[in-house]
């Protein structure tokens, strides 16, 4: 049996589901002006609806429907007869009631009243509307007695307003309408009483007046005022004591301590009921002394905390929008230094019918099935009944389509002309609820409701919904195309709601285009065209950045943005989300914000909103405005001590730059005034410091502060603080022993300063001594000086010096003793036995014996060496006087005297000098310096050049520098290409000047490199060049070749063929190959190898990089002359260990790669004499 039931309520269930899909008339007023409607109530007045008695009643009650429905009223369940009242009209088009109160008794107006609203398709009710009238009645005539209460016992003073509709509101006030103070001790009841937990002396009032302002009228009724009179018990007693003649009636002075008590509630515990949605009140006044204090708890579980709270000092809780989970236990505590005392309330919640679903109007078409659901909740569960067009679903007419089956209303195979508004009430003992739905039988053709051709605009990446309102019935089904119609748009990534909307859940560019939707039904189709534009999201590509600046200075936000072109975006700017001020300053372009002269009014947020119709982006950065620090403020001296004292101060404003250390000054008004002076400095976090003072200084103190941005103004300046004279704790620095002259000792000392004194009347005492010969001290005062002299002292003599500071007040401590010595005078002696070791050509070693330290006379500096070139040993150079000084220190005994010219006479002496100068000399010494290399000589030139001779001519060097031997000249061709030829060596004797080369080619240059020789080497060389003539006939039988065809296509093909060599040579170049000579030259780095070059006399390659100009370092004059010019190349700079080079018989290289380039680095650009190194002939010609 259970399990047919079972199946019987998920087949009941299963149908009920598939009739919930009814058709919904849509609000367009185009398609509600051709469909009947029955009548639907829009608007009517409360339930319980209180009215003024001092103006018109009017109870609303409008409805629409199609046609229009008319009105009727009900009064106390009768029919109302409104023609017959004349007090009473019926707005035009409207159920709406007006009465006329004037002259009237607004309570023969008060009852139930119901509106009706029907049409031939069906008639609505309103709910039944209550009339009542507000009431304000006055106070009754009651005459209060004065009360007189002894202090501290509990005292009520009761309100009890006059009943009113609504409840008046209360409050207590005095004579003057000011309201009476309230406390834990005093509080108002929620009925309106004053409740004193314990009264005091100052309670006592003749003006304790309760109000009650009625709210529907604006009335306030006023309760006659109530006179407390407190008194102690010694005004008892006295009082007791007048009137029986006793004395001591009460023994004690002061109210006696009692434990709490509860005056409201009573008992140990209470109930209460409240209807759900209603406000609870709880609350519990104790009595008690010292006063009680109450707290609150729930036994059986926590406060709802968003919707609790406690008034009139804990004495009420409060709980708003009740729920059945508020029910349960609560419990009230009141305490104080003696006792507590519990009382419990038991709450619980009812419920007056709330909805759960209230029925829906349904549209139907014919022979179609739908439900009508009426579903309320409520404690007790509220009854469900039914009524169609306001009579009760029982009594009305039957119709087989119909079926109740409790709060559902089911209708199967409904016909035309069913059409009925049915009315749902659900009740129980707390209230009511009423909701008309009609059910309207339609036969319609599909109607698009959405706009045609409307186009719709999304964002990439975001939903886009395609509308297709559409209306018919029976309720058409909807299609949706796109473009083509090829197929029905079904399946991801679409989806199509019930209501015929299309969604697509990401929508992408390949989305845009015309979409159509159909609507259709049995009786039709209907069909509408939308479109649809994906566009490109609004992107900030910079984001404005987070600023630190400092005040008056300019700040720029950028703001880039990409977004769709067919868009227009608009940028705005907003400051910690409000606008921008409107201040000139503010400068908005399109991309950025430029704010300048900035304030510390612009810190803050700042964000950039790019938005378009369809979209928005935004980026935010915040703005830090800083600048130097306020100055300090409120400084205060304090623990004035003899030598010290502390100094505080308030800082200012850091300004969002945190101060880092703050500056301390003093200005001295007694020595310095005006002048300010660092003292110290203050880590920023500290306010305070303790500051060491000097005696006889009138201090001021003033603070500033630095910050990252830079030093505040300085504070105001502290109060004085003078400090008191004493004895110098000091004495002068910088003391010092010297002498001016031979006979005199000047003591010198850094002068103290006023802040250094101590006290008034500075003076010094001046103490010296001969050091090891005086045991006394010889002394003198003096003033307002930093020195003093002591004459007829010994010369040079060791001396102890002393100065002490003095002053009014007592001498410094025990000076130091400082070493001094007096003035210096001239050495008295020569150094004696002077030698000389000559060690080479250009170097000799000096040798003297010290002096005997009594004759120098001062402090030993040293020894000078005066030494000059008296003559060059040969006979054709000039004479030269040169002198030159070496100094060495006083603890040497010789010295190298370097640079001396080779084969030359030199003179020389000795001297000691010390502090004042220069003692006497030596006698004279001299040496000879052996033979050098010669330099370089003084021209080569070539002369007379022919078809195959040269004439060479020269000069011997300058500086010869010893007997020449001779000279050796090289030479080489240079063909056109500035590749050089074999080398060809001559030596030449020494007295020769002029040399003819004979045998030479025609037309061909030379290089010569030439250079002298003496016993010791062959010194630098000098190079030219020269070229020697074309024969006449030769040259024109080079232009008639020339001319000749045979020999143009031979040059021609040479010239292509070089064209495809240089092509292959690229191609192997940057497949990263190389020529064989590339990988010798890589190898072999040593500029040895290569052909001797003009600027290093190396020899490689002869090129130019200027297109084949005239070698560097000579030139071709018209005579055909090469002259010299000024180079400095050698063939001796690339020699190898020794000799002239190495040559075969016909003057070309021979040997191996000599690897000497160290060599010439080591050498660092100075000339060398060594010879140059053979280089290989076959490397040479492979290269060539």
């Amino acid at each position: 049996m259970e399990r047919t039931r079972a199946r019987a309520t998920v087949f009941l269930m299963l149908f009920l589901g598939n009739l919930g899909n009814a058709l919904e008339v849509p609000l367009d007023p185009k398609v509600l002006e051709g469909l009947p409607q029955p009548p639907t109530i829009t608007h009517q007045s409360p339930k319980d609806y209180i009215i003024d008695p001092r103006e018109n009643i009017v109870i609303h009650c409008d409805a629409k429907g199609k046609p229009h429905p008319s009105f009727s009223w009900t009064r106390n369940g009768t029919h109302f007869d409104i023609d017959q009242d004349p007090k009473v009209t019926m707005r035009p088009h409207s159920g709406t009631l007006v009465v006329d109160i004037s002259g009237e008794k607004v309570e023969s107006y008060e009852g139930v009243y119901q509106c009706t609203a029907r049409n031939e398709h069906g008639t609505a009710v309103s709910n039944n509307i209550v009339i009542r009238q507000s009431r304000s009645p006055l106070w009754s005539k009651e005459r209060n007695e004065p009360i007189i209460v002894q202090e501290g016992v509990s005292l009520v003073l009761q309100c009890r307003p006059p009943a009113g509709l609504p409840p008046p509101i209360i409050f207590w006030m005095d004579i003057n309408f000011q309201r009476l103070p309230q406390s834990s001790r005093v509080s108002q009841a929620l009925n309106g009483d004053l409740h004193f937990s314990n009264v005091l002396k100052e309670d006592s009032r003749n003006d304790y007046i309760c109000y009650a302002r009625f709210p529907h009228t604006q009335t306030i009724q006023q309760k006659q005022p109530i006179t407390v009179t407190v008194l102690n018990l010694d005004a008892i007693n006295e009082t007791v004591a007048a009137l029986y003649n006793e004395t001591d009636f009460l023994s004690d002075g002061s109210a006696e301590e009692r434990r709490p008590t509860f005056l409201i509630p009573s008992g140990s515990s209470t109930s209460k009921m409240v209807l759900r949605g209603q406000v609870l009140e709880l609350e519990c006044i104790a009595e008690g002394l010292p006063t009680p204090e109450v707290s609150w708890s729930k036994v059986s579980g926590e406060f709802p905390a968003k919707r609790t709270s406690f008034l009139h000092f804990q004495k009420t809780l409060r709980i708003v929008d009740v729920s059945e989970a508020d029910a349960g236990e609560y419990r009230c505590t009141a305490r104080n230094r003696l006792a507590s005392v519990h009382h419990t309330i038991r709450v619980t919640v009812k419920a007056a019918p709330y909805w759960i679903s209230t029925p829906r109007n349904l549209v139907l078409a014919p022979r179609e099935r739908g439900n009508m659901i009426c579903r309320a909740s409520g404690t007790p569960k509220p009854t469900i009944t039914w009524a169609m067009n306001g009579i009760p679903i029982e009594n009305s007419p039957k119709d087989p389509s119909r079926k109740v089956e409790g709060d559902t209303i089911i209708f199967e195979e409904v016909q035309t002309g069913s059409s009925a508004v049915y009315q749902c009430n659900a009740s129980n003992e707390y209230g009511y609820l009423l909701s008309n739905a009609f059910v309207n039988v339609l036969s319609e053709t599909p109607r698009v409701l959405t706009p045609a051709n409307k186009v719709y605009q999304v964002i990439r990446n975001n939903r886009a919904l395609l509308d297709c309102s559409s209306f018919g019935s029976p309720i058409p089904k909807i299609t949706w195309f796109k473009d083509s119609r090829s197929s029905t748009l079904d399946g991801d990534p679409y989806v199509l709601h019930e209501n015929g909307t299309l969604e697509i859940h990401v929508a992408q560019a390949v989305n845009s285009g015309k979409y159509t939707c159909v609507a259709r039904n049995s009786l039709g189709i209907s069909e509408n065209h939308v479109y649809l534009e994906v566009k490109e999201p609004t992107r900030i590509l910079k984001q404005p950045e987070y600023q630190v600046v400092q005040r008056t200075r300019n700040v720029v936000f950028e703001c880039k943005v990409k977004h769709d072109p067919s868009l227009i975006p608009t940028m705005t700017w907003v400051k910690d989300d409000g606008e921008l001020p409107d201040d000139e300053r503010f400068l908005v372009d399109s991309d950025s914000l430029t704010i300048t002269d900035v304030t510390e009014n612009d810190a803050g947020t700042y964000t950039c909103i790019m938005a378009t119709t369809l979209d928005q982006d935004s980026a935010s950065a915040e703005l830090i405005v800083v600048e130097q620090p306020d100055p300090p403020t409120d400084l205060e001296l304090t623990d004035q001590k003899p030598r010290s004292v502390r100094l505080t101060w308030i800082p200012g404003d850091e300004h969002n730059s945190p101060i880092h250390v703050f500056l301390i000054q003093y200005t001295d008004s007694l020595h310095h005034h005006g002048h300010w002076h660092n003292l110290t400095l203050v880590p920023g976090a500290k306010t305070t410091a303790h500051l060491k003072l000097s005696p006889y200084v009138h201090y001021a103190f003033r603070v500033l502060a630095l910050n990252e941005v830079g030093l505040s103004n300085p504070s105001l300046p502290s109060r004085m603080y003078k400090t008191n004279p004493s004895a110098p704790d000091e004495n002068p620095s910088g003391v010092d022993g010297f002498g001016t002259e031979h006979d005199n000792l000047v003591i010198s000392w850094k002068p103290m300063s006023g802040h250094q004194a101590n006290g008034p009347g500075l003076q010094y005492k001046v103490m010296w001594r001969q050091k090891d010969v005086d045991t006394e001290w010889t002394s003198v005062t003096v003033a307002n000086v930093s020195k003093f002299m002591v004459s007829g002292t010994p010369t040079f003599t060791p001396y102890e010096v002393q100065v002490q500071a003095i002053n009014d007040y007592g001498i410094g401590p025990e000076p130091a003793v400082v070493t001094g010595h007096s003035g210096e005078d001239l050495p008295m002696q020569a150094p004696d036995n002077v030698q000389v070791l000559v060690l080479n050509s250009s170097l000799a070693e000096v040798h003297w014996e010290p002096v005997p330290p009594k004759t120098v006379r001062g402090r030993l500096k040293g020894y000078k060496v005066y030494y000059w070139r008296e003559r060059s040993l040969h006979k054709h150079n000039p004479h030269h006087v040169e002198q030159q000084v070496l100094t060495f220190s006083g603890n040497k005994s010789h010295g190298m005297l370097p640079g001396l010219q080779p084969y030359s006479l030199y003179l020389f002496n000795v001297r000691v000098f010390n502090g004042k100068g220069e003692g006497p000399a030596s006698s004279n010494q001299q040496f000879e310096t052996p033979e050098g290399v010669p330099g370089r000589p003084s021209f080569l030139k070539i002369t007379k050049p022919s078809l195959d001779s040269l004439t060479l001519e020269w000069g011997p060097p300058y500086d010869r520098n010893g007997r020449l031997t001779g000279y050796t000249l090289k030479y080489q061709t240079v063909n056109i290409s500035n590749v050089l030829g074999p080398v060809e060596e001559l030596a030449l004797p020494a007295n020769e000047t002029t040399v003819t080369l004979i045998n030479l080619k025609y037309s061909t240059r030379y290089k010569f490199y030439f250079n002298a020789k003496t016993g010791q080497g062959a010194g630098p060389v000098v190079t030219e060049e020269a070229a020697t003539i074309m024969d006449e006939a030769m040259a024109a039988r080079q232009v008639d070749i020339a001319t000749q065809g045979w020999f143009i296509g031979l040059m021609c093909a040479i010239a292509l063929l070089i064209l495809v060599l240089l092509i292959i040579c690229f191609i192997q170049r940057n497949k990263g190959g190389k020529y064989p000579v590339k990988e010798k030259e890589d190898a072999h780095t040593d500029p040895e190898f290569q052909p001797m070059k003009e600027d290093d006399c190396t020899f490689g390659e002869y090129s130019d990089t200027e297109d084949h100009k005239p070698l560097k370092g000579s030139r071709t004059p018209s005579n055909g002359t090469v002259h010299r010019d000024n180079s400095d190349d050698s063939l001796v700079d690339y020699g190898g260990d020794g000799g002239d080079g190495q040559f075969n018989e016909d003057g070309s290289f021979i040997g191996q790669y000599s690897g000497k380039s160290s060599a010439r680095d080591t050498a660092g650009g100075h000339e060398s004499s060594e010879a140059p190194s053979p280089v290989n002939t076959s490397a040479m010609n492979s290269f060539v």
